[in-house]
């Protein structure tokens, strides 16, 4: 049950913050970075990236009906690296001498639990 809402929670963030990013790519990466997005090659690159985050989601949101199998197990091994890779990206970001956006190590925060949270259900036997 607790691997179901895990892949639900992440399912709900990563479609969320996808269509934030596909939709609004400027304004989200300010929130993050403390500086808009100013080059139209920029903008491509935050909404395939936001293409990327929604189909990680979509991804989770199915795998949700059918957690005993190998696929979803590798998806959650797949979200671990995923998130200690943000972890890493955006934390680096948030120690250089420059501003920061507000929501930078909000986010820092949430995906190093959300990291955690996927190390502990593959270490247990919460993928029943």
């Amino acid at each position: 049950m607790r691997m179901k809402i895990l892949l639900f929670v992440t399912a709900v963030i990563e479609i969320g913050a996808g269509l934030a990013l596909v939709a609004l790519p400027s304004l989200m990466v300010k929130l993050l970075l403390g500086s808009p997005l100013d080059m139209p090659a920029a903008l491509i690159v935050a909404r395939l990236a936001g293409v990327s985050l929604f189909v990680l989601g979509f991804s989770c949101w199915l795998a949700r009906l059918d957690v005993q199998s190998r696929a979803a197990r590798g998806l959650v091994v797949a979200m671990v690296l995923y998130n200690f890779g943000v972890v890493v990206i955006l934390g680096a970001a948030g120690v250089w001498p420059q501003p920061v956006g507000v929501a930078l190590w909000p986010a820092v925060v949430l995906h190093a639990a959300m990291a955690g949270w996927c190390i502990a259900c593959l270490r247990s036997k919460c993928m029943m």
